[in-house]
């Protein structure tokens, strides 16, 4: 797991239409944060999903740019992205999924996908990062909120 302050790899996912996606495209122009969903069945990070959309208006006068990484497949990510209408481009891995590839897995009788967030300012550096087994604490809004505040500051 990435920790606050260190530099941020450059993560190269999928969205739903196979476009390759760079962390560092947004280098220079927008923050990014990344929420990663335990799975796409998950009611509890679909809560949290369902918040991030509630505050994309924060989000977007803060010049953050909102990502939603799932551990499915590309056409398992686009069915429910339109399924539920989900406003924020979402995001798969390539070679492995998008929890293996920022250390968001776990090898607990088999692999375990966890849920986080991680917020990466304009210059490439993590600002917040959080991951958490259970998804109910996987999602900290007013840790998200501070760090996006202390991006204006």
């Amino acid at each position: 797991m990435l920790e606050t302050g260190s530099p941020a790899p450059d993560v190269v996912l999928e969205d739903t239409d196979g476009k390759t996606v760079r962390v560092s495209d947004y280098q220079g122009h927008h923050a990014v944060l990344i929420y990663f969903m335990r799975a796409t069945s998950c009611p509890v990070c679909y809560m949290h999903v369902q918040d991030l959309i509630r505050r994309r208006d924060e989000f977007a006068a803060g010049k953050v740019q909102v990502l939603v990484a799932v551990p499915e497949d590309r056409q398992a990510a686009a069915a429910w992205k339109a399924k539920r209408q989900v406003p924020f481009p979402v995001l798969v891995g390539r070679h492995a999924t998008p929890h293996e590839v920022i250390g968001l897995s776990r090898k607990v009788f088999g692999s375990l996908q966890q849920s986080g967030s991680i917020l990466i300012d304009s210059q490439g550096i993590v600002r917040h990062a959080h991951g958490a087994t259970m998804p109910t604490s996987g999602y900290q809004k007013k840790a998200i909120t501070a760090a996006v505040q202390a991006l204006r500051t």
